[in-house]
């Protein structure tokens, strides 16, 4: 119940930075804000003081719920401090605000992600807006890449999840059925390489669509800081979470065909290799 309530408490937190930290927020929209952090809460504490899985994949298999935290409280953590350097400059604030800027340029290149998510914007919007997006487009994505490259790491590299004991599919991916029709390996591997090729399209697709809606997409409600931190976080992290659940299902399922071949070598007297 501990371990419950403090992650509860981080992502409520998490939700609440932006309009904690960042003046200029109304009354009803911080009252909003507050609400949602409660639920997200309360969602997340009955999720891990529970027993049986409902909703959030790999609960034990860390870190990798905790990575994905880490990396998107660290993105809002940085974008909030550039906001509020606006009105409440500090050292804090500055170092925060070149660390941005940086970011933005460079990754804003030719048919980068960044780059895209720059010209979907109206010819008309303000430099300042234009601005903002590339450098809060370029923190998103590039903490989401380190985070991706962080993972593929302790998979190859530190042999996750078997370093943390037997794995159970069951318990760490509640929303995939693994006895419902066909082999397991399969159907895993078929999952990873769908999630690994949306989580490489979506950064790039994302903005194309916008910018083929523009006529029914307000593109100007990206001028209020919170919407643009939650928008940018979206667009670079759920195509990256989709990656990291892409790795991971190929790695579960590289270990049950291991365990199968050792099982099936033993059962016919060899010695596995």
């Amino acid at each position: 119940m501990t371990g419950a309530a403090l992650r509860a408490l981080m992502v409520a937190l998490l939700i609440a930075m932006p309009s904690m930290l960042i003046s200029g927020v109304g009354i009803d929209g911080t009252q909003f804000v507050m609400l949602l952090a409660l639920l997200a809460a309360g969602l997340v504490m009955m999720e891990y003081n529970s027993a049986y899985p409902s909703l959030i994949a790999f609960r034990h298999a860390p870190p990798y719920n905790r990575l994905r935290f880490a990396m998107i409280f660290l993105a809002v953590l940085i974008l909030t401090l550039v906001y509020r350097g606006y009105s409440d400059p500090g050292t804090t604030t500055q170092i925060m605000t070149s660390i941005g800027v940086i970011l933005g340029n460079m990754t804003d290149f030719p048919f980068s992600p960044v780059r895209l998510a720059v010209l979907m914007l109206p010819i008309e919007a303000p430099d300042t807006l234009v601005v903002a997006v590339r450098m809060a487009a370029g923190v998103c994505y590039t903490l989401s890449v380190v985070m991706i490259l962080i993972f593929a790491a302790m998979v190859r590299l530190y042999g996750w999840p078997a370093r943390h004991g037997a794995f159970n599919v069951w318990i760490n991916l509640p929303m995939f059925d693994a006895t419902s029709g066909g082999d397991v390996v399969n159907r895993l591997k078929a999952h990873a390489r769908i999630n690994l090729i949306l989580g490489f399209l979506l950064p790039f697709l994302i903005p194309g669509a916008v910018y083929a809606a523009a006529g029914s997409i307000d593109i100007g409600a990206l001028v209020v800081p919170q919407t643009l931190i939650w928008t940018m976080c979206l667009w670079a992290f759920l195509p990256a979470s989709l990656m990291m659940r892409g790795i991971a299902m190929a790695r579960i399922a590289a270990m049950i065909e291991d365990k199968r071949r050792r099982t099936y070598a033993a059962a016919e007297g060899l010695q596995p290799i």
